[in-house]
């Protein structure tokens, strides 16, 4: 009796083991520029191989590239993986690619940007609304409540910057001492913003403070000061780690943590836990802080030495 119950928990194990090693999740991020989705990524490949499951990446050589994604998007429903984890490079125009993976009956992640059209598993990501306000808040208050401001947009028309600058402004409404001077795109580069940044001083004699949708602009327009011998405070949203390097380094004032490896972590795992029959939520959205010299020591670690969390203590039943 003992040999059969032995030999039968044996083989439900080589069963799990087998069918753990073709679970195979294609993960679709936006740019290969961008240092947040390659935290995105790590935290995916952590998650899958904490879970026994491969990972392979679909990144637009171009950046934020729709004819490229859909491209890449065309290549892995012929592969049919397991499951996909998706960022849409842009989250009106991806919908007929999305419309694809649902036609080829592959269960699919929505990660970070939420998409307009299509049927999905569940949403990961963070409110950039809300990043955007408690960010430029916290901007506004070290300020005193008073001075001049400049903006700097990420790619006009997307969403995650339209919603982050939404948030800047509504912070903005609470101080009405703050003047802003100008708001303009940076598209998210950090060269970009840079040159957006000289443009605007040589305009603008005096600015107290710099609100970047994103840590690369805030890296740029922090090059930009220094290039110019001014100074301002600047924040930036990703929780990179060139923003905590900037942290430490007392040249950036805070980042608004958009949890790029937990989204990584646990789109995967929600992915994994659907092909498994486990229960998953249609959405995980991690709370808005801000991250500064006070409390970034947590994310002032190499990421390949990161984990990720157990299931229980991130998705609460």
């Amino acid at each position: 009796m003992n040999r059969t119950i032995l030999a039968g928990a044996l083989a439900l194990c080589t069963l799990s083991i087998a069918h753990a090693a073709d679970e195979r999740i294609a993960v679709f991020t936006k740019n290969q520029t961008n240092p947040y989705f390659q935290v995105v990524r790590m935290g995916a490949d952590s998650a899958a191989k904490q879970m026994g499951a491969t990972t392979t990446h679909y990144i637009p050589t171009k950046p934020d590239s729709i004819p490229e994604q859909l491209s890449l998007i065309d290549d892995v429903v012929i592969k049919k993986p397991s499951a996909i984890v998706f960022t849409p490079v842009d989250y009106k125009a991806m919908g007929a690619g999305v419309a694809k993976m649902n036609a080829a009956g592959i269960p699919v992640v929505n990660v970070t940007d939420r998409s307009e059209n299509g049927k999905f598993v569940a949403f990961v990501g963070s409110s950039d609304y809300e990043l955007g306000k408690v960010t430029g808040r916290y901007l506004l208050q070290t300020m005193g409540g008073k001075g001049n401001v400049v903006i700097l947009e990420g790619v006009k028309g997307s969403l995650v910057s339209s919603d982050r600058v939404r948030g800047f402004q509504d912070a903005l409404k609470e101080f009405p001492n703050v003047k802003v001077l100008a708001s303009q795109p940076g598209n998210f580069q950090r060269l970009q913003a840079l040159q957006v940044m000289e443009n605007l001083m040589q305009t603008y004699p005096q600015i107290e403070g710099i609100m970047a949708a994103n840590d690369s602009m805030a890296s740029g327009a922090i090059e930009a000061l220094e290039g110019a011998n001014r100074k301002s405070l600047v924040i930036g949203i990703n929780g990179t780690k060139e923003a905590i390097d900037a942290i430490k380094a007392g040249t950036l004032l805070a980042t608004g943590d958009y949890n790029g490896y937990l989204q990584g972590c646990v789109s995967t795992m929600v992915a994994i836990r659907e092909l498994r029959k486990l229960p998953v939520p249609k959405e995980v959205v991690f709370p808005a802080t801000v991250v500064n010299k006070s409390n970034y020591l947590p994310l002032d670690v190499p990421l390949d030495s990161r984990a990720c969390p157990k299931w229980e203590d991130v998705v609460k039943s």
